[in-house]
């Protein structure tokens, strides 16, 4: 089900408190929530997820991201939850993309190769196109 972007990251599609066990023995040290409460009635509610997460030890933090889009906000939050989480990280919302791509828009401020961020991402089953302009312009200036 978590599909692997990199030896410590993982995006999923929505989970629930059964996978919380599943990443404990993955050895996922943090989880990222993703998707906005009550985006459809079938979710977990986060509150559920983090419960069980932190029942397993394991950290939580949300980071909700709409439809509408990225903030600079949401990407220097993601890039902070990635570099301080202290072992591998499974982020999820509905399907994953949103994840994946918060991820590689993160991992392109922290100045990672855009070209090798497509490629873990196509890896894992992940188009980051819509977002690869922007990913571009994150790694440029931090040159």
């Amino acid at each position: 089900m978590f599909r692997q972007l990199t030896d410590t990251v993982f995006a999923s599609p929505q989970i629930g408190v059964a996978e919380i066990e599943a990443a404990a023995a993955q050895g996922v040290k943090l989880v990222i929530n993703n998707r906005p409460e009550d985006e459809s009635d079938d979710q977990t509610p986060g509150a559920e997820i983090e419960a069980a997460a932190r029942a397993a030890g394991l950290d939580y933090v949300a980071i909700p991201v709409t439809h509408a889009g990225f903030s600079e906000g949401q990407v220097q939050a993601m890039a902070a939850a990635l570099a301080n989480a202290g072992g591998p990280v499974l982020a999820y919302c509905r399907s994953g993309t949103r994840s994946t791509l918060l991820w590689s828009l993160a991992e392109a401020s922290r100045g990672a190769n855009p070209a090798r961020l497509a490629a873990q991402a196509a890896g894992a089953g992940y188009d980051i196109s819509p977002v690869r302009a922007l990913v571009d312009m994150l790694a440029a200036g931090r040159d």
